[in-house]
């Protein structure tokens, strides 16, 4: 079936984001298998004055199977063993309020996915996916058509009887917002309000979930286990999460860019550097941080770039010296910069994890060293005997987006294990 024409490679190689491997679009003119929206859209169903839900789009199992079979090959560069599609699957979007935690809890709406297996069960297990970076305003879940990460875990998980949510963070999808890229707080507000959200318009549907799974890659990583802060803060039972390629330590991140810079550093990781500068200065509120981050020739095609305004990606440099002020190189200037004081404390680690947890990492990742992708397991171990519900997991010598096509399949074994 028909869908939208993405970016070109280079594009994506240029602007698609640190962590975002994710989401980078095909080849411009290649096609994907994936749910087309419903021609005409059923119309949206309130279920309370916060939350609503639309059917957007089905994917039958021969759709589903031509994801994982035809289509995640092709956009992931690699093979992995999934396990075939059971069930065909309903997908709704959901709009929902919520509010901005770093702007007073100031009130807005988001959206996200809802995807309902077609099965005579009505009690379900529930993973809730957390997308990675998106170059396009619409590349996020509860747009799956244009969504190669969110189609792939829609066939493996909906595709065998799993209810799946996802949110599509403040900025994204339907979103007003200015996009709010690693802001920890929003994004923990966006994914508990749409767990919520989702669990209503399961219960509307007559459904209900037997326990509650957690995963994400990249980007979505960091979102996820900012999610599981939260949530056993609240003491919302979570039975399992699953990370793949996740830039848990943003200052560590950084850091290893501008200091210690490796041969396979990917060349878009400039664009980490943009969307956090932009979205820390909307979100926190400290104007002119993006303006002393990047140098002042570039300054104005970054904003665009950050504001999806039209924008010729290779004017952007792809060299961080480049690219930004040369006083940032310098690590304790980085340090106690507004920009870096804000970096380090957009960390999602430094707590004791009460739920299992599986970190995956690659170590051929173009975005996550090695350290970084076992850092959890390692801080958890570092306490006493150690935090036995953590472990790092290799999925040996694949690049970021070979790690969470290697990965997926191994959550869903997992998953199914403890259900």
């Amino acid at each position: 079936m028909k869908l939208a024409r993405l970016l070109p490679c280079r594009a994506v190689a240029v602007l698609a984001l640190l962590f975002a491997g994710a989401v980078a679009a095909p080849t411009a003119g290649a096609q994907q298998s994936a749910a087309a929206p419903a021609a005409p859209l059923a119309p949206a169903v309130e279920i309370s004055s916060t939350v609503s839900y639309q059917l957007v789009g089905r994917l039958d199992i021969d759709a589903l199977n031509t994801i994982l079979n035809v289509d995640t090959p092709k956009f992931f560069g690699i093979e992995a063993a999934y396990t075939p599609a059971t069930n065909a699957v309903r997908l709704y979007r959901v709009t929902y309020a919520s509010v901005v935690p770093e702007q007073g809890n100031r009130p807005t709406l988001a959206s996200g996915l809802l995807a309902v297996p077609e099965v005579e069960a009505t009690r379900l297990p529930l993973v809730s996916y957390q997308h990675g970076t998106v170059y396009g305003k619409e590349q996020v879940p509860s747009f799956a058509d244009q969504s190669p990460e969110t189609q792939l875990m829609i066939a493996q998980f909906a595709g065998q009887g799993y209810l799946l949510i996802g949110a599509d963070y403040f900025g994204l999808g339907t979103s007003a917002e200015p996009e709010g890229y690693m802001v920890k707080a929003s994004h923990q507000q966006a994914t508990q309000d749409m767990l919520a959200a989702g669990r209503a318009v399961i219960a509307h549907l007559g459904l209900a979930d037997d326990g509650l799974y957690l995963g994400g890659w990249s980007q979505g990583g960091f979102v996820t286990l900012a999610m599981l802060e939260r949530l056993e803060k609240s003491g919302t039972p979570v039975k399992a999460t699953a990370t793949a390629s996740a830039p848990i330590d943003v200052f560590a991140a950084l850091n290893g860019f501008l200091s210690y810079p490796r041969a396979n550093d990917a060349d878009w990781v400039n664009s980490l550097f943009i969307l956090s500068a932009f979205s820390f200065e909307n979100y926190y509120g400290v104007p002119g941080l993006a303006r002393s981050l990047i140098r002042d020739e570039h300054y104005e095609m970054a904003r665009k770039a950050y504001a999806r305004e039209p924008v010729d990606p290779t004017k952007i440099p792809t060299d961080l010296h480049e690219l930004l002020n040369a006083e940032y190189f310098d690590a304790r200037f980085f340090a106690a910069s507004a920009y870096g004081r804000l970096v380090a404390e957009t960390q999602v680690y430094r707590w004791l994890y009460q739920t299992p947890v599986r970190t995956y990492y690659g170590e051929a990742d173009e975005a996550i060293a090695t350290g970084l992708g076992r850092l959890a397991m390692t801080y958890q171990q570092a306490m006493g005997a150690g935090n036995a519900k953590v472990e790092a997991v290799t999925t040996g010598p694949t690049s970021h987006r070979g790690t969470f096509a290697s990965a997926v399949p191994e959550w869903k074994i997992w998953f199914d294990s403890l259900h």
